[in-house]
């Protein structure tokens, strides 16, 4: 099946469109036109229904785009693969929840640039079952995520605990109740836990889906918001923000998650960065 007519396919998916399509990757309606008909042909069905509108999924189209996704995205990462170079020694595939990704894993990289810069790495954000899928189907080979499921093939190594700290900067009047809280989503996990402890907070006046970029609105703002501690902790050093004291602290545990069949030596390296990046930020006093 032609690679090239997944991607025209799944550009229709996501324009709605053959034109729209056509300018999204570059060709022509009827190129577009041609490359679905080709795909249709080799599928035996019809994906899409052709209207003055546009083009909407047929029941068909509908169960093959998931599998389109899937295809595109093995073959992006074969390609990545292949394409390592001969003074690269391996290829690492790396995910992680965004909260964690936001300070931790970034410093991670860092150390990985200077300590092991023989391996290419490719990395991802994810909550955690997209991730735990991810390293079922074997697009990732490492992810680092809280409360992460029991799989077989799957080894788990707890590496800290992440406390969610209520922060605020120092003009906001009502951090709590008022239109200066601002709800911050980190997951599943968090908005569970909030919901428990804060039953009275049911539509906040602002709510970020943005992770650690959410911390500069607190800055700029009077306002205020749970955030993880390496994240606050230079804030809360320089006075920019302050922490809340006497309320629920949410403390989630932080897992490195990886395939049984991952090479050794990266294995190693990349085990031994997470272990390096944990000590720097216990003696930082970024995490407890």
């Amino acid at each position: 099946m032609d690679i090239t007519n997944i991607r025209t396919f799944l550009a229709v998916v996501e324009t709605g469109s053959f034109v729209a399509a056509a300018e999204r990757v570059h060709v022509t309606q009827s190129t577009v036109s041609m490359r679905i008909r080709a795909l249709e042909d080799q599928l035996g069905v019809k994906v899409f229904a052709r209207n003055k509108s546009g083009a909407t999924l047929t029941n068909s189209g509908r169960e093959f785009t998931k599998h389109a996704m899937s295809m595109a995205r093995i073959w992006d990462q074969a390609c990545l693969e292949v394409g390592v170079g001969d003074n690269q020694a391996a290829l690492l595939r790396v995910g992680g929840q965004l909260s964690i990704w936001g300070s931790f894993l970034v410093a991670w990289l860092a150390w990985m640039q200077v300590e092991a810069p023989a391996i290419s790495i490719k990395c991802e954000v994810g909550y955690i079952d997209d991730l735990m899928r991810n390293l079922a189907e074997g697009s990732l080979d490492i992810a680092v995520m809280y409360r992460p499921q029991q799989r077989t093939g799957l080894q788990v190594q707890k590496l800290f605990d992440d406390d969610m700290i209520l922060v605020t900067s120092p003009e906001a009047k009502d951090p709590m109740m008022g239109d200066d809280y601002v709800f911050v989503n980190w997951g599943p996990e968090f908005r569970s836990d909030h919901a428990l402890n804060y039953p009275d907070i049911k539509r906040p006046h602002m709510s970020l889906d943005l992770g650690v970029l959410g911390i500069d609105y607190l800055t700029r703002a009077k306002a205020a918001g749970y955030f993880p501690r390496c994240v606050c902790t230079p804030y809360l050093q320089n006075g920019l923000l302050r922490e809340i004291p006497d309320v629920p602290v949410f403390t989630y545990p932080v897992y490195a998650v990886h395939t049984n069949d991952l090479e050794t030596d990266v294995l190693k390296a990349a085990l031994l960065g997470l272990d390096a990046t944990v000590t720097q930020y216990r003696d930082d006093g970024m995490i407890v």
